[in-house]
């Protein structure tokens, strides 16, 4: 009896708090609910893109210089090549060509045969060695051909026209910028004729196309040129060009 009484008295007062909740929700309605937090995820997407360049004339040419001779001998050929070479690197330095600047890129040895009367004969050996050189400015590689043939590289090829790195990334800034302002201007043209209402940026994407002029060069062997008119270059233009696309949310 006791234990009753001591559980009679919880169990009334939460009996009538239940009857209170029941007449109040009968009266007034559904007791308010508090909401913390609301997570939504945005699927669609509208991009739009745009392309923007900057030019500039070359400041640096990057070309290879090659001397070849034959000899009854091995070492008689690369004597000759040595010779040549030697000459050649000395008179790019005293040109104002850094040693950096001056790189070997082949070397090669190779038998030379005589096939008459259906026999193979030895009759000789051909060396052959590459200098790759970069000068600045244009000007300069001008004069550093001439000095190359006129030392005895009976090869030129693989002229190239660069910017240097600092002036690329101004390039870069100027093709960017134009390019991000002809995408804000496509994509708010496309939204309103479409009737799009757009949202902020979320995401951009960027690719870069740096472009060089064809140059166009002979080959073949300078010694033929030794006595013509000094080399003249003609760099052109570089054209490097952005693209950006951008991505808007969609209201």
């Amino acid at each position: 009896m006791y234990m009753f009484r001591e559980l009679r008295t919880p169990f009334f007062t939460v009996l009538f708090i239940l009857i209170l909740v029941y007449v109040f929700a009968k009266l007034f309605g559904p007791l308010p609910l508090s909401i913390n937090s609301i997570t939504t995820t945005k699927t669609d997407m509208f991009t739009a893109s745009g392309e923007g360049e900057a030019t500039a004339i070359p400041d640096t040419t990057t070309f290879t210089v090659g001397v070849t001779k034959n000899a009854p001998t091995v070492e008689a050929a690369k004597e000759q090549v040595n010779k040549a070479a030697n000459a050649i690197i000395a008179e790019m330095k005293r040109l104002g060509v850094e040693e950096k600047n001056i790189k070997t890129t082949n070397v090669s040895v190779n038998p030379e045969y005589d096939y008459a009367n259906g026999t193979q004969t030895p009759k000789g050996f051909t060396v052959s060695q590459n200098l790759e050189v970069k000068t600045s400015p244009i000007e300069k590689a001008n004069k550093a051909l001439d000095a190359a043939t006129t030392n005895g590289a009976n090869v030129v090829s693989g002229v190239s026209f660069t910017i240097d790195d600092t002036e690329r990334e101004k390039l870069e800034a100027k093709a960017r910028g134009e390019a991000i302002k002809k995408a804000k201007s496509k994509a708010q043209s496309i939204a309103q004729a479409a009737g799009v209402r757009l949202g902020r940026i979320i995401n951009v994407q960027e690719s870069s196309t740096p472009q060089q002029p064809p140059m166009l060069m002979d080959s073949r062997s300078a010694v033929e040129n030794k006595v013509s008119e000094p080399t003249n270059l003609q760099p052109g233009e570089n054209t490097v060009r952005v693209t950006i696309i951008l991505f808007y949310e969609t209201l």
